[in-house]
């Protein structure tokens, strides 16, 4: 069987059409995401999720966004309502009571996108905003330093895969001192090469031990002034692979994102020849993704062997969460008891 094409795709709504099954079936991604356009109800959702596994005959990873807080594609009822990770770090002095929480909360989160058939949560978050940046990033930090947001992303990382779901550590190699939303427009960051690897760079150096990894479109002139990290071979080389040690699959950001110019085609095609695994294309516009599909190769050898890695954890992960039959009001009763009533309800 060929490798599966390098590109994670989404659609368009609630429910497959017959033509986004058929270009689906032929173009033949790695996987999916999900946005609230396709998210009604729980019961929707796993249909969904199981034509989309149909459409490319197996157990293709599904993806979303579920941090919490302003990031959250499942949301309102009957989805529970998290308030933004800052808040919750910033509120619970004692750090034991916190990593306590942040891994019910994340495992409660893994459990209840696991029972509809998805399967890798793009979390945790590891940017470390920096004075006057742009709040892209926000009350969406774990912490103000390094420390911080390498302990209480590790606790994110444990309860994700205790729930079932692969995480996703996020920007590589550091969003935190963007003073744009790189959603919006270009964003150069213009630190010395020191302050970028004493603070943004320090807690992606712990977590090589990744699944998944997702790139920044956030140009820093100290080391390629001429491309942003998803497209610079220096970046993904020198510095993700080389100095991070990270051997995980690399996906980009959103391919859609204003970071990024020229057509999604060319986006895609400069981002895997600079070194990411994956190129993620989110829009569900099927005009867009079929040129990137034309012109994506499969995923090279060593992508596969990233690939069959994560895949094997993944199912590690699920087989161990459903081995411990975990309640989960049981654990959001405990994680209410943690933060407070008021702040779990946030």
């Amino acid at each position: 069987m060929p490798s599966p094409r390098a590109v994670i795709f989404g659609c368009a709504g609630a429910d497959l059409t017959p033509e986004e099954a058929a270009f689906f079936a032929a173009a033949d991604p790695w996987g999916f995401i999900l946005f609230k356009r396709n998210v009604e109800t729980p019961g929707q959702v796993s249909r969904l999720t199981h034509a989309l596994r149909d459409a490319v005959g197996r157990d293709a990873p599904i993806l979303v966004d579920q941090e919490g807080g302003s990031v959250a594609r499942f949301r309102g009822a009957p989805w529970r309502r998290w308030a933004p990770v800052l808040n919750v770090c910033d509120s619970i002095k004692d750090e034991a009571t916190l990593l306590e929480a942040l891994t019910l909360r994340y495992r409660i989160i893994a459990l209840e996108l696991t029972a509809m058939g998805v399967d890798v949560n793009c979390a945790p978050l590891l940017d470390i905003p920096q004075p006057g940046s742009n709040d892209v990033i926000g009350v969406r930090a774990l912490g103000r330093t390094p420390e911080e947001v390498v302990r209480r992303g590790r606790a994110i990382y444990d309860g994700t895969l205790a729930g079932g779901a692969l995480p996703v550590i996020k920007h590589l190699p550091g969003h935190g001192r963007t003073q744009v939303d790189t959603h919006e427009a270009n964003s150069v960051v213009d630190a010395p090469r020191d302050e970028l690897e004493a603070v943004d760079f320090a807690p992606f150096r712990t977590f090589s031990d990744a699944p998944i990894g997702m790139t920044a479109h956030i140009q820093f002139t100290a080391i390629d002034p001429d491309r942003p990290a998803t497209q610079s071979p220096i970046v993904i080389e020198e510095v993700i692979r080389s100095d991070f040690g990270f051997d995980g699959l690399l996906m980009t950001d959103d391919l859609s994102m204003n970071a990024l110019s020229g057509e999604p085609a060319e986006r895609a095609v400069a981002s895997i020849e600079a070194g990411c695994d994956l190129a993620l294309h989110c829009n569900g516009d099927l005009s867009e993704m079929k040129p990137v599909a034309d012109t994506l190769p499969r995923l090279s050898a060593a992508a596969q062997e990233r690939a069959d890695r994560a895949e094997a954890m993944r199912t590690l992960a699920k087989s161990q969460a459903e081995s411990e039959s975990s309640d989960i009001e049981a654990l959001w009763a405990r994680h209410q008891a943690l933060v407070g009533e008021e702040l779990a309800h946030a």
